[in-house]
């Protein structure tokens, strides 16, 4: 048997080890650590939650890059036509990475109800769109069809909805103007088949979902012009990759931009939750460590005389060190027990019950989303582990200072 941890685990399941001095420093560092773990997972898995959930979002309903025609438009309206006789549609294979694509069009509009107006964006959509992205955020309805003649199905944000006082199956009229002066707008007349819930108030507050052709036969497009094209890639993370190459094989005659750039303000304040992140498992493992520290000293003043037998029996200053080592790991282990315990039910509820919310206003979703892997989890316990073990050598080492004769005789 290892002589050093059998000693470390007789001191730890001595009866007057829990009745000791040292006992409510103990269980400080204990405290300690399992507040920073807590705090650690939390932070990491609404962080990365909050991250993920946003680009969701955004890509859902643009896409990760968008190909369209080189012009001064500011506006999400699109103004000249693209042909779909392109290389790239529908299939990019020329580009690893690329998952679909899928060509929309997108005009200005005004739904006039009898009590209420909105302006709208009127984004429309064919048979190649990828409705998987959207069903998500479905709350009343169903998705509409296009895939056979052109229709009046819609599908309209639930905050459109309440503010025009519509429902699912409701008909409205919507208004488009005709570039020109002194022209009457046309007129469509479209039914609400479902109703989605995005959280982001940026979307929901403008975007109507309806067939393309549509936008086709009112600016007078051909049926195999549109007004962009939407990319998805299979991974987030090598879009900027994947959007160079994408930009490549487009052609000179159009543009590519990735959601990151287009949205660049949006992406730019998510990338502040990896520095707060960073801060917090800083401060968090410091505090643990320093803790930590200190309890190992109590440990060592403590058995000071026990420190003096050991060397007078022959023991070397490392094999009394690893006994004290194998304490203050059990003490970090314990911490890090309740750490995760707490920290993953605290994830585990929020994740099913939602129960803190968010102002989506501010945060673009209405809940705090949690991104829960055991991955992440595990290398956080690891790094904990590894700081204070690594820190914990220094306070040891004043073992090797401590002299036989004066530890016997030490009270």
């Amino acid at each position: 048997m290892n002589l050093e941890y059998f000693i470390a685990k007789r001191l730890i399941t001595a009866k007057d080890y829990k009745s000791s001095i040292s006992a409510p420093i103990i269980k400080i560092a204990i405290s300690a650590i399992a507040i920073g773990m807590v705090m650690m997972i939390v932070s990491v898995a609404t962080g990365i939650g909050l991250q993920q959930k946003i680009r969701e979002k955004i890509s859902a309903f643009n896409g990760h890059i968008i190909i369209s025609n080189f012009d001064s438009n500011q506006s999400e309206t699109t103004l000249a036509p693209i042909s779909k006789n392109q290389d790239f549609y529908p299939k990019f294979n020329s580009v690893n990475g690329v998952d679909h694509i899928q060509a929309i069009a997108s005009k200005a509009g005004i739904i006039r109800t009898e009590t209420a107006f909105e302006g709208i964006i009127f984004k429309g959509v064919g048979s190649d769109y990828k409705w998987d992205n959207i069903k998500e955020y479905l709350v009343a309805g169903k998705l509409p069809d296009y895939s056979n003649k052109v229709n009046q199905e819609v599908l309209l944000s639930q905050f459109l909805a309440n503010r025009l006082n519509l429902k699912v199956g409701d008909v409205f009229n919507t208004f488009f103007m005709k570039e020109g002066q002194n022209k009457l707008p046309n007129i469509r007349r479209f039914k609400i088949t479902g109703v989605f819930n995005s959280g982001f108030q940026e979307f929901d507050a403008s975007y109507v979902l309806g067939d393309i052709r549509h936008i086709q036969r009112i600016n007078k497009w051909k049926p195999d012009q549109v007004g962009a094209f939407e990319v998805f890639v299979s991974d987030f993370d090598n879009i900027k990759t994947v959007g160079d190459q994408v930009y490549e094989y487009t052609g000179s005659t159009l543009d590519t931009k990735t959601i990151i750039e287009k949205y660049s303000y949006i992406f730019e304040w998510l990338q502040l939750f990896d520095f707060n992140i960073i801060v917090i498992l800083i401060v968090m493992i410091v505090v643990a460590t320093i803790n930590m520290v200190v309890a190992l000293l109590v440990l060592i003043l403590e058995r000071t005389q026990m420190i003096g037998i050991l060397k007078a029996l022959g023991a070397s200053n490392w094999s009394i060190r690893k006994i004290f080592l194998y304490n203050a790991s059990y003490l970090i282990l314990r911490g890090l027990f309740w750490g995760n315990l707490i920290g993953i039910t605290i994830l585990m509820i929020q994740q099913y019950f939602g129960l803190i919310k968010l102002n989506p206003e501010n945060y673009y979703v209405d809940q705090a989303p949690v991104y829960l892997n055991f991955g992440y989890i595990a290398l956080l316990n690891l790094l904990t582990i590894s700081v204070c073990f690594l820190v914990l050598l220094i306070p040891s080492y004043i073992i090797t200072k401590i002299s036989p004769v004066k530890a016997i005789r030490f009270d």
